[in-house]
């Protein structure tokens, strides 16, 4: 490469992947007379089952300037507060992982702290969050912006349609400039020294060179993995799983509730995504504990629906790229890694990849401290999500089958096992600058699978008792009273961003 400022990027595969880093570059580097390329090929079909998300995805439609209730009615999108995971713990057991925080810390006494050694009078921890006692109920309304208000605690995000909301993007981007090729990539010209890629040759011998390229192929990693060789770590002995059949059914059963549901299997778990105009189902199991038709029959025998579709199969492998960026090639979304789809992690890995590219674009060509500064972030934010992954499947006391078995005697990570240590003892949890999930995340897993401290924060004891008591009854009172005002969850998308064919109010 010149030592020129890049003129030129090439994203080679669309899907969300493909369009949000397109659509985020154009809005960004357009203006400074960048040349953004995006090359995909109609006959190469995309995942499109990542249509859970999490809260920081309103940050990145914020920062493309989208309109909320446009963006929701083209992508028949709902409202999520959070999972409710069925069968984790043990069978019969339900508990959900809301967003948002539980209570308020009392003279700097952590909350969760607090109510450990007040839990029989207190009640649930779930009654400490107005998130969750919204989910509970299926009511859904706007935060309020005042922090001084309860309803200013409530946290979402969103369940929309993958194809729609990456076809709503191709929308923005190339009304930004950014031009889409369509064909399929047959050849990968790289440098002859450098090793730096140089053009994608397409299969009719179009040629399309860019200074920069951005690996947005999916699980091939077309340019990371088969031009670079960049290795690619397996993490299959803590995440077993590495197949998923999806297919999309009528809304019915429940309806249109404000979270996913992850329901735990005999050799993996079944997600359930309700969206205006259908319902997202998939069974994300191991091959090694479950087959191909067995896990399709279990999946039909749980539809709240006629299947609108014909099933997908996917086959993956857990795990992340040594390196997510080699040379002048940046490895996002699959290309760079999966975990797993349980967390909804998936969309946000993509948007966490773009930040960080945007933070430490190429300038006068690529820097390779910078380029390590990137790696070494992507890594550090991955693993710790991995850690938070692993712990649904190690912390639980199911024996009913080979895999519930294998996952709860299997030794973690030690970052994760030290985590569940220290918070077992006396409920404490310490922050890493890498953290994506945070405390409340981690306290809404480990207490909801079963893992309550032994003890509390010593610091509770000098707390006065009555005094205590009466604030957690009070804010207990304030949060349920303040969910069952808001509207169900149904009406809300009705009124405020129903598709034409969504769901009736």
């Amino acid at each position: 490469m010149s030592d020129q400022r890049l003129k030129s990027v090439v994203i080679v595969g669309g899907g969300t992947a493909g369009w949000m880093t397109a659509a985020a570059l154009a809005k960004t580097l357009s203006a400074q007379g960048l040349k953004i390329t995006l090359v995909e090929s109609e006959a190469i079909g995309t995942v499109g089952v990542g249509e859970a998300t999490i809260p920081p995805i309103l940050t990145f439609n914020a920062m493309l300037g989208l309109d909320e209730r446009a963006f929701m009615r083209a992508t028949k999108a709902s409202f999520k507060l959070g999972i409710e995971f069925v069968d984790w713990g043990a069978v019969g057991e339900t508990y959900h992982h809301p967003f948002g925080t539980f209570g308020l810390d009392l003279e700097g006494v952590k909350f969760h702290q607090v109510w450990r050694k007040f839990a029989k009078q207190a009640g649930p921890i779930g009654d400490f969050n107005l998130t969750e006692a919204a989910a509970r109920r299926w009511r859904f309304a706007l935060p309020d912006p005042d922090p001084a208000k309860v309803m200013s605690s409530l946290k979402y995000a969103y369940h929309f349609d993958a194809g729609l909301y990456a076809r709503f993007l191709r929308g923005f981007a190339e009304a930004r400039g950014v031009t889409r090729v369509e064909g399929r990539i047959a050849q990968v010209d790289q440098h002859a020294e450098t090793g730096f890629v140089e053009a994608v040759v397409l299969e009719d011998g179009r040629r399309v060179e860019g200074d920069f390229f951005v690996d947005c192929s999916g699980f091939r990693g077309l340019l990371i993995g088969q031009a670079l060789k960049v290795p690619y770590q397996d993490w299959s002995r803590w995440l077993p799983n590495n197949r998923a059949v999806a297919i999309p059914c009528e809304l019915g059963g429940d309806g249109l509730t404000p979270f996913t549901r992850a329901t735990a299997r005999e050799g993996g778990w079944q997600w359930r995504i309700p969206l205006q105009h259908r319902i997202g189902n998939g069974y994300v199991y191991s091959s090694h504990h479950v087959d191909d038709e067995r896990a399709l029959d279990t999946l039909l025998a749980n539809l709240d629906g006629r299947p609108t579709d014909e099933p997908n199969f996917l086959r993956f492998t857990p795990g992340r790229r040594e390196r997510a960026w080699e040379k002048n090639v940046c490895s996002i979304g699959l290309s760079a890694g999966f975990i797993e789809p349980l967390e909804s992690t998936s969309i946000h890995m993509i948007q966490a990849g773009i930040t960080k590219l945007l933070a430490l674009f190429p300038g006068a060509g690529v820097d390779p401290l910078e380029i390590d500064e990137y790696n070494r972030l992507t890594a550090e934010q991955v693993d710790r999500i991995r850690d938070f992954v692993v712990l649904h499947f190690h912390a639980t006391r199911r024996d009913d089958t080979d895999y519930w078995r294998y996952l709860s005697s299997m030794t973690v990570p030690d970052s994760l096992a030290r985590r569940m240590e220290l918070f077992a003892h006396r409920g404490r949890w310490f922050p890493s600058d890498y953290d994506l999930f945070h405390e409340p995340n981690w306290l809404a897993v480990l207490l909801g699978q079963g893992i309550v401290p032994e003890e509390w924060d010593p610091l509770v004891d000098s707390l006065p008792g009555d005094q205590v008591l009466q604030r957690l009854s009070h804010l207990s009172t304030l949060i349920t009273r303040t969910a069952e005002a808001m509207p169900s969850h149904a009406d809300f998308v009705a009124r405020y961003c129903g598709a034409s064919e969504g769901v009736p109010a």
